[in-house]
């Protein structure tokens, strides 16, 4: 994958699809770490176990393999160099450090596909560079409500540095993922068809099962990216799991590209007070998992408070599945179909 590059080739989740008939995402990295000790309270989240405690981000990518993921997602959502320079790093170093990020998810790739017995009915994983929005860097809550005080132009700009170094790191994609806002991912797909050599997916935090965090309709903001070049999926992320299927078949309406569902595990970010609420029901990921793929999902996997035995039930459960839901959307009224 590069920035300047020719033409993008086939789109790297479709191999997958096609050989395996879906594949799973990994879990929640920076809750995870938290889980196993590590201090998240600072503005970088993940991003300070990377300039601190790199070989627990590559353990952790490990465990998500060893769980079944078919894809891994960087540490680099909260990685930026306005953010690194609030930390004393500078640019140059802020720019290897977003760097080491893929590296450590290839690493972990590589060590996990060197086992024998790990290839065993598993295609060779995938690592996907993560792009976390501009509210994850303010750190105020604001990734959850797409408030913000830059317009597209301004988000384009902030994005726009990481972008050209995340492309060129060597992952197989880059992950836009919870996006609030449509604007925000107008300024990604910008950057996104700049980048011929560059195929990315876009997944959107949801407030319920038909808007995005801004208010926006989630069907415009799937619209949008159906027409733009290199989309490799679209999906929903960082979202309460009960909104996802209804999500899902809003998505298929309106575009034919692969879908995701990675929401978190049901409890809710309280981002002022920087606690969870807990859920009393517990999710039964196998089940869940079946119920989006039967909605329309491609890929699946979880985001915040979802672990590596979380993803172990979704690639058990869909392991035992019959063959792959068609992916085909269902027409509008009144609308002739003329792609499957």
């Amino acid at each position: 994958m590069s920035l300047e590059g020719g033409p993008r080739g086939e789109n790297p989740l479709e191999r997958l699809v096609r050989d395996l008939g879906f594949f799973v995402l990994d879990g929640g990295l920076a809750t995870t770490l938290e889980a196993r000790g590590f201090d998240l309270d600072d503005p970088l989240w993940s991003a300070r176990v990377l300039l601190e405690h790199p070989e627990a981000i590559r353990q952790v990518h490990l465990d998500f393999l060893e769980a079944g993921a078919d894809c891994i997602v960087t540490a680099s959502y909260q990685a930026t160099l306005e953010g690194f320079r609030r930390r004393g790093v500078g640019e140059a170093e802020a720019a290897d450090l977003m760097r080491r990020s893929v590296e450590l998810g290839l690493e972990a790739r590589d060590a996990f596909w060197s086992e024998p017995r790990n290839r065993e009915g598993r295609l060779r994983p995938l690592v996907a560079a993560s792009v976390g929005p501009y509210g994850a860097y303010l750190a105020d809550g604001s990734e959850y409500t797409g408030d913000y005080d830059r317009d597209e132009e301004g988000l384009y700009a902030f994005h726009r540095p990481r972008w050209r170094i995340l492309a060129e790191a060597g992952a197989d994609l880059l992950a836009c993922e919870t996006l609030p806002s449509l604007p925000e991912a107008r300024a990604l797909l910008r950057l996104l068809e700049e980048s011929p050599g560059t195929w990315a997916w876009m997944s959107f935090s949801c407030r319920d099962g038909a808007r995005v965090r801004d208010g926006s309709r989630f069907e415009d903001a799937v619209r949008a990216c159906d027409a733009a070049a290199g989309v490799a999926a679209v999906g929903v992320n960082c979202t309460a799991p009960s909104y996802i299927a209804g999500l899902l078949g809003a998505a298929r309406r309106v575009t034919d590209r692969l879908l995701l569902a990675y929401p978190n595990s049901g409890e809710t970010w309280d981002g002022a007070r920087k606690v969870w609420s807990a859920d009393p029901t517990a999710l039964d990921w196998g089940a869940a998992a079946l119920e989006w793929r039967e909605a329309g999902a491609a890929g699946i996997g979880g985001c915040c408070r979802v672990g590596p035995e979380d993803i172990g039930r979704v690639r058990g459960a869909l392991s035992l599945t019959a063959p792959p839901a068609t992916r085909r959307r269902s027409p509008a009224p009144g609308r002739r179909t003329g792609r499957c």
